[in-house]
């Protein structure tokens, strides 16, 4: 599991007084620990700022630095089954489940999300979508919803269709 580290109270002192003369290279990863980033990526960015291989337990090691939350781990993954990709009313539930969450946890934030659940045409294309729907939700909200949204996600798959309401024929009801 990847985990998301974040400044210190200790750690946004040194930025603004250099007390403790980190040297460049540290001072360089310190400036990129947002809260936002997972030590992965920080550790991606370790040889372009010349960084030591271990700078994250450096700054950790002297309190400038605290992991904060970790990257949503998805369930086991789960595909599917063959023929559902085409069932229309799952791609409808489905889309109705995923647009009404863009609305309800990302808001304007979600514009790009909507547009990429909009470009599906079926359950299958919606189901590739979803690893990029909770990463969204992770950042926006938390892992924790994130996981959460998952698991309801394939609970859905689970539930039986709504029955269909019948529409009453207008040509019978028609008092005579």
């Amino acid at each position: 599991m990847a985990y998301i580290h974040a400044k210190t109270a200790a750690g946004r002192q040194e930025i603004e007084d250099r007390a403790r003369r980190l040297p460049p290279a540290l001072r360089s990863i310190l400036l990129m620990v947002d809260g936002q980033r997972d030590d992965d990526a920080l550790t991606a960015l370790l040889p372009g700022l010349r960084a030591p291989e271990d700078a994250l337990a450096q700054l950790a090691q002297a309190g400038l630095i605290e992991v904060v939350g970790g990257a949503v781990a998805a369930p086991a993954a789960r595909t599917l089954t063959a023929g559902r990709e085409q069932d229309p009313d799952l791609y409808k539930r489905l889309y109705d489940w995923m647009s009404e969450s863009v609305r309800r946890h990302l808001g304007l934030k979600g514009y790009f999300m909507q547009l990429k659940i909009e470009r599906c045409t079926d359950a299958g294309a919606l189901e590739k979508v979803w690893p990029d729907m909770a990463a969204a939700v992770a950042k926006a909200r938390s892992p924790a919803l994130a996981s959460r949204w998952l698991s309801d996600t394939h609970a859905l798959l689970d539930a039986p269709a709504a029955p269909a309401t019948a529409v009453p024929d207008t040509a019978t009801a028609v008092p005579g």
